[in-house]
């Protein structure tokens, strides 16, 4: 099936070119030369319109039954729920304007071309219809804006309440860092004119704030579950984006400044990989990985799913594997994994 699609695209792109050359050919011709379509042209040609369309729908009909099992399983956040209904809802909206005036247009280009004997008829205005036609896009697209925008102000309130987990996620080409406020939960002051390699002060943590002492810093993500999570997103050269998406979460990191972003996650990793599409999505993988091996061919070894933060922004050359490990877990688990990670200040000691 790939093959006759890809077979379809290549004819479709050869007859674009024909046609291409003939309006070039055209355009050098005197305006004495000029051809004028026949009604037989014109008929051929209203046919070639409802032929697109067909193509058209079947691709679209094609692309939802072969591309949707490897669509996002459903959000693992709390604010994830809202923000996929109102994706599908644009979709559908956009989908079905789409398919009605993809029809008509081309219907009206076979119905009403040109043929020798018929007079064009002109309507130099009609105020109802025009009415109709921006009223109806106005109302509608003024309630997806609204909704959006309460969607995000929801999303983007990040603030102190519920006791959130403090996290700090530093990109640097091309990699992540993640720090925790330690037992405080509090972040120590940190700046890029502060980054001593030497003293594993890796994210230029001021060494004469207290606060900093018992920071924790990690090169895997560690979440609670059911507890919220205020990030704090830090670059050190570029611009990145951290991108979560199985959280629907995605904010950049801006050189010079820090911005913000939080959600509660909702299922743990061990839940996540009983999820039915995930199991299949691993199977699938796996298959192929399998053959990658038969073939001798490197990074062929079976996968297992994992929560991932990746960077959203070309920053580079290295920049498709800009990621890092999300592990979200129970409270419990959490904590215990927290106090076995070295803190800042146990980093120093040990590089004086």
């Amino acid at each position: 099936m790939t093959a006759l699609l890809m077979l379809t695209v290549l004819v479709l792109i050869a007859i674009a070119i024909w046609q291409l050359t003939k309006i070039f050919q055209l355009s050098q011709l005197q305006v004495e030369t000029t051809e004028i379509a026949s009604d037989s042209d014109n008929k051929y040609n209203g046919y070639l319109l409802f032929g697109f369309l067909i193509f058209i729908y079947g691709i679209t009909i094609f692309s939802f039954a072969k591309y949707s099992k490897v669509l996002l399983p459903d959000a693992s956040s709390d604010h994830g729920a809202e923000y996929d209904q109102l994706m599908w809802v644009s979709f559908a909206i956009i989908f079905f304007v789409q398919t009605i005036t993809q029809a008509l247009l081309h219907y009206f280009g076979y119905k009403y071309r040109g043929e020798k004997g018929k007079k064009a008829l002109f309507f130099a205005d009609n105020d109802r219809l025009e009415f109709i036609w921006t009223i109806i896009p106005v109302i509608v697209l003024a309630g997806l804006i609204l909704w959006g925008l309460y969607t995000w102000t929801n999303i983007m309130d990040v603030n102190e309440d519920d006791d959130p987990l403090i996290v700090e996620l530093y990109a640097q080409q091309f990699n992540w860092t993640a720090r925790y406020g330690g037992t405080d939960n509090v972040l120590g002051d940190a700046s890029v004119r502060l980054i001593d390699i030497d003293r594993a002060n890796v994210l230029g943590l001021d060494e004469a704030d207290p606060n900093a002492t018992d920071d924790v810093i990690v090169k895997e993500l560690h979440l609670p579950v059911g507890r919220k999570v205020n990030f704090k997103m830090r670059s050190q050269d570029v611009l990145h984006s951290a991108y979560m998406p199985h959280f629907r979460a995605q904010m950049n990191c801006v050189p010079g400044m820090v911005t913000q972003f939080s959600f509660t996650p909702t299922v743990t990793t061990e839940e996540i990989r009983l999820n039915p599409d995930v199991i299949e999505k691993v199977k699938r993988t796996n298959t192929i990985r399998a053959q990658w091996a038969a073939e001798g061919k490197p990074n062929a070894d079976p996968w297992e799913f994992d929560y991932v933060l990746l960077c959203n922004k070309i920053c580079g050359t290295s920049h498709y594997n800009m990621q890092m490990k999300i592990i979200v877990e129970t409270e419990e688990e959490f904590n215990k994994w927290l106090e076995e990670q070295a803190t800042f200040g146990e980093m120093v000691t040990s590089n004086p």
